[in-house]
């Protein structure tokens, strides 16, 4: 099982550039595996800390399909930074604030995701 969140500011989304087990490299959200004894969220706000330096607090569930979670979530501390000593990091070529605009670094993955995100937020407004 997969958690991963989305964090919005500013007219840019959280990323990571990462290779995918297909063989590609890919922009992704920042998540990763649920360990044993994690919820969701509480993987979601593990991974994006070790993924980008971030501490997030989660503001909405807003996917879960096949074992994978998708939250909506807000910065709560922490600043941009790829720990490149922690092994699960490997993967990971750069992580970076991606303007919601630059539509080259969404993908079939990510872009109906963000889709979705933007339904969210007006339903919460």
């Amino acid at each position: 099982m997969i958690s991963q969140g989305i964090v919005i500011q500013n007219n840019r989304v959280l990323m990571v550039k990462q290779f995918v087990q297909r063989g590609d490299i890919v922009w992704n959200f920042p998540g990763g595996k649920i360990e044993g004894n994690e919820t969701p969220e509480q993987a979601c706000i593990r991974e994006v800390k070790e993924e980008t330096g971030y501490d997030i607090r989660i503001t909405k569930r807003l996917h879960e399909k096949n074992g994978k979670f998708t939250f909506l979530a807000e910065l709560v501390g922490g600043e941009l930074y790829l720990d490149t000593e922690n092994e699960s990091n490997r993967d990971i070529v750069e992580i970076a604030w991606v303007r919601l605009d630059d539509d080259k670094k969404f993908d079939s993955y990510t872009a109906p995701m963000l889709q979705l995100c933007f339904a969210g937020m007006k339903n919460m407004i």
